[in-house]
């Protein structure tokens, strides 16, 4: 195979330098979450394979370490360029692969290419420093050290489902511009477009070896490429319960843990309603709510919270539903699984007393967009991520018990604090056990040179652009004695 894929939409995986198909013939078929129309084939790789691209990655990162920095930042410019140019293929790729909608699908390209370019910048500034002796007590000027950043050696980069493109590239492109090989991992399903995201690094003359893809069943060869000896670094994006897992079978490799959240927005009784409706609408639907960083529950009094029942209700019965194709903003769950698990979580939260205002309905996989008011802290709802289309709101007495029920919560991604009083956002903030908190906004990832992190069960590590960079690199330590 010198291609993507051949003319039965068969794609291989990229192994030194070569579009190849598993030798075994075992393929896995992708269908659309939208209406289930066929997609592609991905390979289905065993484990010797996986050996042979491992033993590929070290040979092509020895070559690949010593290309200048500005070559490198130039072959990521040219593959943010390849990236526009195919923005409408892949978007369409990414509607039916994973039913995200069209404006999503061809934001998600757009912004990878924009992430791209600026990792190449980033790179490009990343200097070495000069250490005096003299500065320590007992020290001399007479001792110096030269400082750089060097590539820890064969990155794994295992992106998720819900963002193919973006979240793979946020793994990739620091990696390389670190002087790391990588191999991607990409979800099954979203398997495709990420290979397309490959397919324009490749063309933009990346070298053979320093980026290479395998596909596979998790159950063959997740365990066992995780666990490999020749593996230097582990970036992960998913769930907490297989973040958890990779972290207790990975031994001393060093990790970078994207995982869950149950982000809170905090409504303050002076907060600007209709501008916090308007945000918390957008950070809980979009996509579905198929998102680590959509709100996940509103906490707030009872005070404002009948108005901003009444607010949250008028605009979501505006939010469209249905096939990506037509411009929904609510589309069809990635798959029957996940929509099973919305519904046991609204009907158990109606089943303890929890008021639905609208929603409750499903089509197949498609959920429709739910709102759960007076939701309490013994709800599923309450605690748990749902990754669809399901927003609760628990009614607290003051912000002190806000912040409380926030906290008890066992990630701690991000928050919200709508509030006019800055004094008092800022001492909320300060309360909240999170990675972020966003002032007068929804929760959302970037931008992207921003540092995104999670704390407790939300992840392990700092990303964004920089951060990334330097996570995937160490230090080295070059000491000059001068003698007399």
């Amino acid at each position: 195979m010198t291609g993507l894929c051949n003319e039965n939409l068969i794609y291989g995986n990229l192994i030194n330098g070569q579009w190849t198909e598993s030798a075994s013939g075992d393929v896995i078929t992708i269908t659309s979450p939208a209406d289930g129309s066929f997609v592609g084939k991905i390979q289905a790789i065993n484990k010797e394979e996986v050996n042979d691209i491992i033993r590929c990655s070290k040979a092509g990162q020895s070559l690949w370490s010593v290309v200048p920095i500005y070559e490198k930042a130039a072959l990521l410019y040219k593959a943010a360029a390849l990236l526009e140019e195919r923005t409408e293929e892949i978007s369409d790729i990414l509607m039916m692969e994973i039913a995200k909608d069209k404006k999503s699908s061809v934001s998600e390209v757009k912004r990878t290419a924009d992430f791209l370019r600026f990792t190449a910048d980033a790179g490009k500034s990343l200097e070495g420093i000069a250490v005096s002796g003299e500065n320590f007590p007992g020290g001399s000027r007479n001792k110096m050290s030269y400082v750089k950043r060097i590539p820890l050696g064969t990155v794994l980069a295992i992106s998720p489902f819900n963002y193919p493109i973006n979240l793979s590239a946020s793994k990739i492109a620091p990696a390389l511009i670190g002087g790391n090989a990588v191999i991607l991992k990409p979800a099954t399903q979203g398997a495709v477009s990420a290979l397309h995201l490959v397919k324009a690094l490749q063309d933009a003359g990346l070298p053979a070896g320093a980026l290479q893809t395998v596909t596979g069943r998790g159950s063959e060869i997740g365990d066992y490429i995780v666990t490999h000896e020749g593996i230097d670094f582990i970036n992960f994006t998913g769930s907490t319960e297989v973040g958890r897992h990779i972290s207790q079978i990975s031994c001393m490799t060093p990790l970078l843990l994207e995982l869950g959240g149950k982000d809170a927005a905090l409504v303050l009784e002076d907060a600007d309603l209709e501008y916090a409706a308007d945000n918390i609408v957008e950070g809980a639907f979009s996509y579905s709510g198929q998102r680590c960083t959509a709100v996940k529950r509103i906490i707030t009094t009872d005070k404002v919270a009948d108005q901003l029942v009444t607010m949250l209700k008028s605009r979501i019965e505006k939010l469209t539903v249905g096939d990506p194709r037509n411009f929904a903003v609510i589309t069809p769950l990635i798959d029957q699984k996940a929509a099973d698990f919305a519904v046991f979580l609204t009907q158990d939260a109606i089943a303890k007393g929890a008021e639905l205002i609208i929603g409750s309905k499903r089509e197949g996989n498609l959920v429709y967009p739910t709102l759960l008011d007076k939701v309490t802290v013994d709800m599923e709802i309450a605690w748990k991520e749902p990754f669809s289309p399901i927003l609760p709101i628990i009614r607290v007495n003051n912000m002190e018990e806000a912040v409380e029920i926030a906290n008890r919560s066992e990630y701690g991604l991000q928050s919200s604090v709508f509030t006019k009083d800055i004094n008092q956002a800022f001492r909320i903030a300060e309360k909240l056990e999170v990675g972020t908190v966003q002032i007068n906004n929804k929760t959302e990832r970037g931008p992207d040179h921003f540092p995104f992190l999670g704390v407790k069960a939300s992840g392990m590590g700092t990303q964004g652009v920089r951060y990334s960079i330097e996570a995937m690199t160490r230090p080295k330590a070059v000491t000059i004695n001068i003698t007399e």
